[in-house]
């Protein structure tokens, strides 16, 4: 299924109306299924959708890595599209204790969770290390990530998460008209080419919810960086996990909200001006 769709607009304006047409992405149901049980359903880009299957059982914890899964398949059915993982042997027990049927918004939503407690579960410390980014890095990344967005140009409407290595540039990018699933995407992407995370950074055109920031973390990225602000608890968990924040990336600059280690140029500059409060280090 092809990712966008020309349609007919009439367009008013004060010179008058006119008659055109506008490339919009397309928007479908997706069945996230796992041995033939599903799992979620989620509405996504009917695109790239080997990638978001791989990616959202990984950032989801159904499976720990390529190995757990025998095979993929995407087939179209009635008002949808379901696409099919099959667990390797010895992985069903863990998907069973998790396994519950969830209809949800376009990408939002925590999906096989049960309870607040695991909602808000603690998240292990990704890692010590890491890449340290500067001021121009940060400003060519976005930059990259904005020229690499093909059906964002078509479209307006669609968000996308890219990835980013220091001295590589931009590695991989999903786009998706859900922010979670263009996150998915690019973790199953990053997966099915054998690309290490943890030496990266997630980029985002979004804001930064609690749970992009799961799901940076379920990758083993410690830099995300995102166009839009963060919520209170997206900051609490990537504090947390070990994650430096950048969001409100834009073209006068950036904030930095946790870890601010990873950034060069801040351990000098930023001291005085955290002296006498709370940082984030």
């Amino acid at each position: 299924m092809a990712g966008s769709v020309r349609v007919t607009r009439y367009q008013f304006t004060a010179a008058g109306v006119s008659a055109g047409e506008r490339v919009i992405p397309q928007e479908t149901p997706v069945a996230i299924v796992h041995d033939a049980a599903t799992y979620a359903v989620m509405m996504a880009t009917p695109a790239d959708l080997e990638d978001f299957v791989l990616g959202f059982s990984l950032t989801e914890g159904v499976i720990a890595s390529l190995a757990d899964v025998r095979e993929i398949e995407i087939v179209e059915a009635g008002a949808g599209v379901e696409a099919r993982l099959w667990l390797a042997p010895g992985r069903s027990a863990p998907l069973a204790e998790r396994r519950r049927r969830l209809a949800g918004p376009t990408g939002c939503g925590l999906c096989g969770i049960e309870s607040l407690e695991e909602a808000v579960r603690p998240l292990g410390l990704v890692t010590q290390a890491g890449p340290v980014v500067g001021y121009d890095e940060v400003m060519a990344a976005m930059a990259a990530l904005a020229g690499a967005q093909t059906l964002g140009r078509e479209t307006r409407a669609v968000h996308g998460a890219g990835f980013w290595r220091p001295a590589e540039g931009l590695v991989a990018l999903r786009e998706d008209v859900g922010r979670h699933n263009a996150l998915d995407k690019l973790a199953g992407a990053l997966a099915r080419q054998g690309e290490a995370a943890d030496n990266g950074i997630v980029l985002l055109t979004s804001r930064v919810s609690v749970e992009m920031v799961q799901k940076t973390a379920a990758m083993g990225v410690c830099v995300l960086v995102a166009v839009s602000a963060p919520t209170a608890l997206a900051v609490h968990m990537a504090e947390e996990a070990g994650i430096t924040l950048i969001a409100v990336a834009r073209a006068d600059g950036f904030e930095v909200f946790t870890h601010f280690n990873r950034v060069a140029g801040m351990m000098e500059n930023g001291q005085q001006l955290l002296k006498g409060r709370g940082s984030h280090v």
